[in-house]
This record gives C-alpha cells, sequence and structure tokens, in this order.
C-alpha cells in the first residue's frame, strides 16, 4: 500500500471529480479514502535521486500568491542529504532579484522536480524550505559549499534546507533523453576500453597466424 500523503497534498476536491469523470480516480484518489499516512520515510532511491543531481527546478509561493520557478544547478553532488528527510544546498549569487528566498521567508512549502534525462526518470517531491545565513551556520555553509571535486568556487552568503514531506515518481513516457557531456565522456570511455581490448585480440590472433 503507497504512503498516501502526496495524495492528500495535492489532490483537492475539483482534481478528484475530474478523475472520477475520468476513470483514474482508483488509481489515484481512492488512495484518500483512508487517512492521511503522514509523510513518508525516503528511500535510497529518492536520496540518490537528489544528492546525484546537477540541476533541479525549484517551486516556490509567491508573495502575490502566484507560483514562482526556478532553475537551481551546480556540479553533481551540490544537493547534499543531511540525515533523514533533510536536504540543503548552497545558494549562489545570482541576479539579486531574491524572489525564492524571499517566498521561503513567507511561505516555506516549495516543490522540487529533478530529471535524470539519460535514465528517462523524473521525480516530484513537496517540502517545507527555511533559508539560513552563512553567519548564522558556518559548519552547515563550509558542508553544503564541499562537492566530490572540492570546495565549489561560486559566491555563496547563505544555505537553503528542505525537509521533504511528500514525493512521487511519475512515468518516462513523455521524457526526451538528454545527454549531458559527462555522461557521454562516461559512454565514450567504455567504448575506447572495449576497442582495445578488441584490438589487442586482433593483434594476438594476427601473431599466430603469423607465427
Amino acid at each position: 500500500m503507497p504512503n498516501n500523503h502526496y495524495h492528500h497534498l495535492v489532490f483537492g476536491p475539483r482534481t478528484l471529480a475530474r478523475q472520477r469523470a475520468t476513470g483514474s480516480y482508483t488509481a489515484y484518489g481512492s488512495e484518500m479514502e483512508r487517512g492521511d499516512d503522514g509523510p513518508p520515510e525516503l528511500s535510497g532511491r529518492e536520496i540518490a535521486m537528489l544528492t546525484d543531481a546537477f540541476q533541479i527546478h525549484l517551486g516556490t509561493v509567491a508573495e502575490t500568491g502566484w507560483p514562482y520557478v526556478q532553475y537551481r544547478s551546480g556540479p553533481r553532488g551540490f544537493i547534499h542529504h543531511l540525515g533523514g528527510s533533510r536536504f540543503g544546498f548552497a545558494d549562489h549569487h545570482g541576479n539579486s532579484q531574491f524572489t525564492s528566498l524571499a517566498n521561503i521567508d513567507t511561505d516555506g512549502r516549495v516543490a522540487i522536480f529533478v530529471a535524470d534525462f539519460p535514465m528517462r526518470t523524473r521525480l516530484k517531491l513537496y517540502g517545507r524550505a527555511q533559508v539560513i545565513d552563512a553567519a548564522a551556520d558556518p559548519d552547515l555553509h563550509a558542508t553544503l559549499m564541499t562537492v566530490a571535486d572540492g570546495r565549489m568556487t561560486a559566491r555563496s552568503e547563505r544555505s537553503i534546507v528542505i525537509d521533504i514531506e511528500a514525493f512521487d515518481w511519475n512515468c518516462s513516457r513523455s521524457i526526451v533523453p538528454q545527454y549531458d557531456r559527462e555522461y557521454v565522456k562516461e559512454l565514450n570511455v567504455a567504448h575506447a576500453e572495449q576497442l582495445r581490448a578488441m584490438q589487442e585480440e586482433i593483434d594476438s590472433l594476427r601473431a599466430r597466424l603469423e607465427s
């Protein structure tokens, strides 16, 4: 039985009405026929999806009530798992609009969309965020500025910490595969190794034939 906290957060009466009208209620809305299970425990799959990402889309609630979506990126691993359902990343200097930060200060509810395009996998997460100035927690900020290759050099003055409350894995049907330079490089290295092994075998067979 799947955790239904996501359903209770996202599905309203009109959503359920449309599901009933189109026949999808049994698959989705019916999960709300029992009480809210509360926030689920994240598995290694969700944790890996976030901590392996180099880009996400972060949705916040604007002070005007409108949704606001911002693209966030960094070296792979810029999102850190801080234990349990808590994640964080360093907030790098941008265009100084401070819209996402102000939205979080006003209403901490956020949504995260993260996709693994080569694997055609996508995950939606909902949580509550807080902005923590680097001076207020320098150890946290130092941790979030560190990635596998060392310390990030981009300017950062604060941390964003998010406690995940719900998540939902989407189907892969409509995802168009995309491949970044790092992924292609890894494939090329593997292919180069295969070609090297094949060439060694050819050279060995040729030597045996000529002997």
